[in-house]
């Protein structure tokens, strides 16, 4: 393979079946999104065996493969300047457009290089793969470990490699991913290849290139206009088969995920009714509802409780009413009275004890009593009776 497409000798980022780190290991330390280029790590690269096929006579080929596209460059810079052909074709003239002219001499070039690749065995070439920086993780994680032990392991890729972030930023950057195959113009080779790309990891695709194309430096946008690939993915496969394979895979991957979610929510309600409930409240089976709060209590429940509650405390009230016997005014000192009022309610009470204990004393000894008692008699009436009658002087 040229220089681009082998792999440097002691890589630090090349995983192959003799490496130390295990596939996961390696995927997961070795990262295209985290890993920028410095001119030292342009690739990472994955091999699913130690021995790769190889090229018998590369030199040869990309000598007769330069000097061809050399000669292309320059037809085709002479058809653009060449006021003698026509920019529009002419079917009555029979003259041909500097498109139609052009594409004649690409087309030609194109199964020249083909020849020189097959005569020189120099046939290698990959299957190329764009992918977002925010999507290559995933991407290259995907094709490393179906070309180890996936899918892709059953075919003839060998090798696959992915490029590293770039030394400067660049807007709208796509990281281009390879995956080897011996043999470019093998097309039911390349097909069965193209076909577990879509159908099992719906890959978007941008053909096959040749490594002889990658070292004479054949890309896109080379001045010679010579396709940059040897297989465009419609020249493969119908269209309308690529979108059905691409369309199946990601029915199943959905189906899976939808799979996935059902039997975690059965887990859950598994554990679920294992799990210890918590007590429900007391309360009437009518009502008996397992979510709601102390607060959450039926109206009609609590209207009943207060009304019961209600009746209950005025039925109470009612016989200890009754039950008391009534009492004159009490002389029991008033909390909420104010200070006079406590003071003349004493002082009353006083003179009215006095009173009542001089009668007592007279009585017991039979005397007369004197006018002076006749006289506390009337203070006593004028006292007990002062709210109803003028006092007698």
């Amino acid at each position: 393979m040229s220089s681009d497409d082998n792999i440097p000798s002691e890589y630090p980022y090349a995983w192959s079946s003799s490496s130390q780190l295990s596939p996961e290991e390696f995927l997961t330390k070795y990262k295209p999104s985290m890993i920028q280029d410095d001119g030292t790590k342009p690739w990472l690269w994955i091999r699913k065996s130690t021995t790769d096929p190889e090229d018998t006579d590369m030199v040869a080929a990309v000598e007769e493969a330069t000097e061809i596209l050399e000669d292309v460059t320059t037809r085709v810079e002479e058809i653009k300047n060449d006021d003698s052909i026509p920019v529009r074709a002419n079917k009555k003239k029979g003259t041909k457009s500097k498109k139609e002219v052009r594409e004649t001499v690409q087309s030609e070039a194109t199964e020249k290089l083909k020849d020189i690749s097959i005569r020189h065995g120099f046939v290698s070439g990959k299957w190329l793969i764009f992918a977002p920086t925010d999507k290559v993780d995933l991407v290259w994680s995907t094709i490393a470990n179906s070309l180890i032990s996936g899918p892709l392991a059953s075919t003839s890729a060998h090798c696959a490699k992915v490029a590293t972030c770039p030394k400067h930023e660049v807007p709208n950057y796509s990281h281009v991913l390879c995956l080897y195959v011996p043999n470019v113009y093998d097309k039911e080779d390349v097909t069965e290849i193209m076909k577990i790309l879509l159908r099992k990891h719906g890959m978007n695709l941008m053909g096959v290139k040749s490594n002889l194309y990658t070292a004479i430096g054949l890309d896109s946008k080379h001045p010679s206009g010579i396709p940059s690939t040897v297989w465009k993915n419609s020249a493969l496969m119908p269209e309308t088969d690529i979108k059905k394979l691409k369309e199946e895979y990601f029915a199943e991957l959905a189906a899976a995920k939808n799979n996935d979610t059902e039997k975690t929510a059965a887990r859950k309600a598994a554990a679920g009714t294992v799990a210890k409930s918590k007590p429900k409240l007391k309360r009437k089976a009518e009502n008996d509802d397992p979510f709601a709060s102390e607060d959450d209590e039926p109206k009609d429940t609590k209207s009943e409780a207060k009304s019961k509650s209600q009746a209950g405390g005025a039925s109470t009230s009612q016989k200890t009413a009754k039950a008391a016997p009534k009492t004159k005014k009490s002389s029991a000192k008033d909390e909420f009275g104010s200070d006079d009022e406590v003071a003349e309610d004493s002082d009353a009470e006083a003179r009215k004890a006095e009173v009542a204990a001089k009668k007592a004393t007279s009585r017991r000894k039979g005397a007369k009593r004197p006018k002076e008692d006749d006289d506390n008699d009337n203070e006593t009436e004028d006292i007990e009776e002062r709210p109803r009658q003028k006092v007698r002087r």
